[in-house]
């Protein structure tokens, strides 16, 4: 019989997951009130974990297919590329790529056409204070616009681009220019069905260009109303880290963003691990590209 507890830390989202030790591998029954804590408050935290990469590995698995982060393969452990470093350690005597990771609001691997199910973020060095990071409910985003604007969005595809990433081309020009051959702007619907709550949510971001069919100049204004409604603060949750907590959220339904609110000479060293999520998307072909180009020409010549 297990002993876990949930206790909420938010109304958007969060909660804590006690008696469990993450080191040991979960039971079926285990894993079942997991999955049954997360779909309810999107975020979960595991105070007290002092995991190894393996140990993160497994748990992970545990709850979907682990991503290899093939897509950010310069990002990775050096053992274990299931595991990400997002850290301002020195990398090989150099700054690290991903020490400024995860400054504006997205989902991560929206630039993929898999975009993860769920994330895993483990805490294993921190600033004395800050380095806060805050998730946004995209169930609340949906629900609480007005019945236009649903009917509005349902209908709408967005382009997320990875080099929206802030600060992206601020980093080592050989892999930015690799990374973006990799990872081509890519589409998925503005509007998402969880495939296990059956509720819909918005699946927009900072790292969203346009609108198919439409220009920048014209999504721009629908873009910046749409993020800023769904990051407003009864729709978020602020994690203040811990040493050796485990964070997971559901990448399908929530927004995230890493904080830069600490001094940055203090070191903030985290592990991360994906999971898979359903492929949803696809790369806009570039004469379609071109054609919404022209369309435009043509509107106001």
């Amino acid at each position: 019989m297990s002993n876990i507890e949930v206790r909420p830390l938010g109304y958007a989202a969060g909660a804590e997951v006690l008696g469990l030790d993450l080191r040991k591998p979960l039971s079926s029954t285990e894993v079942d009130q997991v999955n049954a804590a997360w779909h309810q408050h999107l975020v979960l935290v595991f105070p007290g974990q002092d995991l190894t990469p393996p140990q993160l590995i497994e748990f992970t698995g545990k709850l979907g297919d682990i991503e290899r982060n093939e897509n950010v393969p310069y990002y990775r452990h050096p053992e274990y590329p299931e595991v990400l470093l997002v850290t301002n350690k020195q990398v090989n005597g150099k700054p690290s790529q991903t020490r400024n990771t995860g400054r504006n609001w997205h989902a991560d691997l929206s630039y993929t056409d898999r975009p993860a199910k769920g994330s895993v973020l483990m805490c294993k060095e921190k600033p004395d204070v800050g380095g806060d990071t805050m998730f946004a409910n995209m169930y609340m985003a949906y629900e609480t616009l007005s019945p236009i604007m649903q009917k509005f969005v349902d209908g709408l595809e967005a382009v997320h681009d990875i080099t929206l990433i802030k600060g992206f081309n601020r980093r080592d020009p050989a892999q930015v220019a690799d990374l973006k051959a990799k990872n081509p702007p890519i589409v998925h619907p503005l509007v998402r069905v969880h495939p296990d709550t059956g509720r819909k949510s918005l699946f927009v971001s900072e790292r969203v260009r346009n609108f198919v069919g439409m220009t920048e100049e014209e999504s721009q204004p629908i873009l910046d109303f749409l993020n800023m409604h769904a990051t407003s603060p009864e729709f978020v949750y602020r994690h203040r880290w811990n040493l050796n907590d485990v964070v997971m959220w559901d990448n399908r339904c929530t927004l995230h963003i890493a904080l830069k609110d600490f001094d940055q000479s203090q070191p903030r060293h985290m592990m991360r691990c994906s999971m898979l999520g359903e492929k949803s998307g696809y790369v806009l072909p570039d004469e379609h590209e071109e054609g919404s180009a022209k369309s435009a020409l043509v509107a106001v010549s």
